[in-house]
């Protein structure tokens, strides 16, 4: 891969919430982006870090001990083990990074599938 990623041009490639799509790999991670509204399951993972990147919207990432609200530029990353849950009142777009082939949820049986755009 020689060529630069316009994300914003990935995005729009897209219109589902929560369905996250690999735009490239950088050592046996995957970096995706991802359109979100509403609140996902709370969930947590128990072998890696969970890292958020808002490129445009308003995040907050609600845990059980407090509210960490992100706006564009700003990033958090969620510890491994931390139950957590992502909610936006706008659609809003995301950065991710995690480990390929980390289920969204935690858990692989109710994760959505991994894509490529």
């Amino acid at each position: 891969m020689n060529e630069k990623i316009q994300l914003a041009e990935k995005l729009a490639l897209f219109s589902e919430h929560w369905s996250p799509r690999t735009v490239t790999h950088f050592n046996d991670c995957d970096i995706m982006v991802v359109k979100v509204q509403g609140e996902f399951v709370w969930h947590k993972h128990d072998d890696t870090d969970d890292f958020f990147m808002v490129l445009k919207g308003r995040l907050t990432i609600r845990l059980r001990d407090q509210n960490v609200v992100l706006e564009p530029g700003e990033l958090f990353v969620v510890p491994r083990g931390v139950e957590h849950q992502p909610f936006a009142e706008e659609e809003t777009h995301l950065l991710l990074i995690e480990p390929s082939g980390t289920p969204n949820t935690g858990d692989e049986a109710t994760a959505a599938p991994h894509l490529s755009i």
